[in-house]
């Protein structure tokens, strides 16, 4: 029996485009989708600007009534599945079908819009529907419903990382039997004053809101600061044999997974990178391949003073001398850090990398900062032969992920 997994389907729902080729014909188009707030009063913030899914109306795709059961985050979420769900062909297999769901901060904002209500409103009472709305496993268990999905079903919050460790846990479950496919999502809605107030103080945010488009810098010298966005991302991923038998499509194999965790500290990534190198390691030596192989890296780069270094030093000691003909960039500067969705996303960018030999830009980077001296692409860069890519997710806790996808042949 063949022990590949394979990914049959795709979907994203993100500031530059709903649908995976909006998402990437906006990415290799250079645009970005940081701009000011919308969707709240910032006028009492000190960053007044994000990466919102702008056209983006839960009753365009689902219901009214659906919607309203499910919190902003669940929504995408339940759009970007179906469109993986859809374009992998369907649900053949209920029972032998599972899904993992990867979220920083599940229901945030209807926590925060509920208190609001509550606090100002003169009866003191709270909907039904606070708790699901706020629950992240519900995410799942809507998703599960409209799919008749029955296998296994986890969620995950691994901070920044939790898109990655949502793939890395899906092909653990399809390696131990518990399944022959997995939807993948990871999905993320919190642009909310308490979080903005909470990172602006701990001097983790952009501060550029005299000009918002160009505010997020991975890489560059005189970067201040990540960008909040939002948006989730959708993957099928199943077993080589499940596939071929329903005569599935095949967009590319996942061939493998990191997952580690610093022990250093809450928020601040360890100097030395020890836990990203082990992260990039590992999913190295699960995909059977060297560090030769691999010709593309979506970064986390967030475009922090710390997390850019710490990450252009890992590579480095990861893939020594060849470091310097990666092709590497960061994608966050078109989108904003979308947190949980982001790991899913960026795997996303990866297939489509190898797919089309089109490596995006990373927007913003002018003046490429001394310490971060990997080829770093700034402009569209096409005709690329590429067979393996990795993506990589590092969260707040300490967490890493690293994820190997490669050309399906």
């Amino acid at each position: 029996m063949s022990s590949k997994l394979v990914i049959t389907g795709m979907g994203a729902v993100t500031p530059i485009g709903i649908g995976v080729d909006s998402y990437w014909e906006n990415l290799i188009a250079g645009k970005t989708g940081i701009d000011f707030i919308t969707s709240i009063d910032t006028e009492e913030l000190p960053v007044k600007f994000a990466g919102e899914v702008r056209d983006f109306k839960a009753s365009d795709f689902m219901p009214r009534k659906l919607s309203g059961e499910m919190d902003r985050f669940m929504q995408m979420a339940y759009v970007a599945a179906s469109q993986a769900v859809e374009n992998a062909g369907g649900i053949t297999d209920p029972y032998g079908t599972g899904i993992t769901v990867g979220t920083a901060l599940n229901g945030l904002k209807a926590i925060t819009d509920t208190e609001r209500t509550y606090s100002k409103s003169a009866f003191k009472r709270v909907s039904p529907r606070f708790l699901p709305k706020s629950l992240g496993n519900v995410c799942a268990s809507q998703i599960a419903i409209a799919n008749d999905i029955h296998g296994p079903s986890m969620t995950l919050n691994t901070a920044c990382a939790s898109g990655g460790d949502a793939i890395t846990l899906a092909s653990m479950f399809i390696r131990t039997g518990m399944a022959e496919a997995m939807v993948v999502v990871g999905a993320e809605s919190a642009t909310e004053p308490i979080l903005i107030q909470s990172l602006a103080g701990a001097q983790a945010l952009s501060a550029n809101n005299d000009d918002p488009t160009h505010a997020c810098r991975p890489f560059d010298r005189d970067r201040d600061g990540f960008v909040l966005g939002e948006g989730a991302g959708a993957l099928v991923i199943e077993t080589e044999e499940h596939a071929k038998a329903r005569g599935a499509r095949i967009y590319a194999e996942l061939c493998g997974c990191g997952n580690n965790t610093d022990a250093y500290h809450p928020v601040t990534p360890r100097p030395d990178g020890e836990g990203e190198i082990l992260a990039m390691k590992q999913a190295i030596g699960a995909a059977g391949i060297r560090p030769e192989d691999i010709g593309y890296i979506n970064t986390h780069g967030t475009a922090t003073i710390k997390g850019d270094i710490v990450e252009n030093a890992a590579v480095r000691s990861v893939f020594g001398d060849y470091a310097d003909s990666l092709l590497i960039n960061s994608t966050k500067a078109s989108t904003g850090h979308m947190m949980g969705a982001g790991g899913i996303t960026e795997v996303i960018t990866c297939i489509k990398t190898i797919e089309t030999g089109i490596v995006s830009p990373t927007l913003n980077l002018v003046n490429k900062d001394p310490e971060c001296d990997l080829n770093y692409v700034s402009k569209l860069t096409e005709g690329c032969s590429i067979r393996y890519a990795m993506s990589n997710a590092f969260g707040f806790g300490g967490q890493n992920s690293s994820i190997i996808v490669g050309e399906y042949k």
